[in-house]
């Protein structure tokens, strides 16, 4: 009892944070969501005074519940059972439905690592509303490649409908995810109201010259509009050269030397010069001897070195480590 009444279960485990202290209640703190820590934190700084002789009855609960087992069992009945004195009912059930199934997020991540060609060909047979949700879900890379191999006329539906594309509601989710035969996520993530074309530039950043030149042909003639507009957001690898020094200097240190020659090697004269530039007399010399004798290359492993590079400018820039600008107009910073 404290204050004439029976302690909470987050009282309780407040309580023995408490009496554990930091060389013994370091370890459990650290595996503590924010949330949780929070709630704790709130409950012992309202405890007052604890008697001791509660907590040493609270010690010796804790301790003759486990040594009750006579080992421990962990399940998920377990784990609910231990949520519930802690936690409240819609805390828990959203945590279960994690665990009993596969999250939501961690879904989608592991469709990013399916092979494309296996998950075009589940996805062909879908109506191309449900392959616009499932390639707004997965990584821009993956997508690219999911779109690059799916029937042209039905590529070019799904690329319209995703443009068109508003923040995916609930019910349709859970939907597409049944589809996949997996379980519905918990919590929904609402789609920011970013520019929709922006997804889909990101995409196209992705795809070969040879495949982004074929959906950019087939779309000139009934979707120009859109066509220019992924144009205008796409950052390519040309763009690196409006890059100042010192973002081009950092990339080249992040950079695989391999990768850099062969994505040099196949890159226009402005943008060659301008690497070469940013480097040492001597380490351009080196760079330019070795372009020379790796004699022809192949454009795919061009577009994959040009690519690396790309991506690598897009994780500096989340990082805050370079500014990328795909132009002198402010407007057209671009904010990853």
């Amino acid at each position: 009892m404290h204050n004439g009444r029976p302690l909470t279960g987050v009282e309780r485990a407040a309580v023995m944070m408490l009496a554990l202290g930091q060389e013994h209640g370091e370890g459990v703190w650290k595996i503590l969501e924010d949330d949780e820590i929070r709630e704790l934190s709130i409950a012992i700084s309202r405890l007052g005074t604890i008697d001791s002789n509660l907590v040493d009855q609270l010690l010796v609960d804790f301790v003759g519940q486990l040594s009750g087992y006579g080992g421990l069992l962990g399940n998920t009945s377990a784990t609910e059972r231990l949520l519930t004195q802690f936690l409240s009912g819609d805390r828990v059930n959203a945590i279960m439905e994690e665990i009993r199934g596969p999250a939501g997020r961690n879904m989608w991540e592991k469709l990013s690592n399916v092979q494309e060609d296996v998950l075009a060909n589940y996805l062909k047979n879908e109506y191309p509303q449900t392959i616009a949700v499932v390639l707004s879900k997965i990584r821009a890379e993956q997508a690219a490649r999911v779109l690059s191999v799916l029937p042209e006329p039905l590529a070019l539906d799904v690329i319209n409908r995703l443009i068109k594309m508003e923040a995916v509601q609930k019910d349709v989710l859970e939907r597409v995810e049944q589809t996949l035969r997996m379980e519905f996520m918990s919590t929904l993530a609402q789609t920011s109201k970013r520019d929709p074309y922006a997804p889909i530039a990101e995409i196209f950043n992705f795809f070969d010259r040879q495949t982004e030149s074929r959906f950019f042909a087939a779309m000139e003639s009934t979707e120009k509009e859109s066509a220019e507009r992924i144009k205008t957001l796409m950052f390519t690898f040309d763009d690196l050269v409006k890059l100042d020094s010192g973002a081009i200097q950092t990339i080249l240190r992040k950079v695989d030397k391999a990768k850099l020659t062969i994505a040099l090697k196949g890159a226009t004269e402005t943008v060659r010069e301008y690497f070469l530039k940013n480097m040492s007399q001597r380490a351009a010399k080196m760079m330019i001897e070795e372009m020379q004798n790796m004699g022809p290359v192949r454009l795919r492993d061009v577009d994959e070195a040009q690519a690396l590079m790309i991506t690598t400018a897009k994780d500096l820039a989340d990082k805050g480590e370079i500014v990328i600008v795909k132009g002198a107009n402010s407007e057209d910073e671009l904010v990853y």
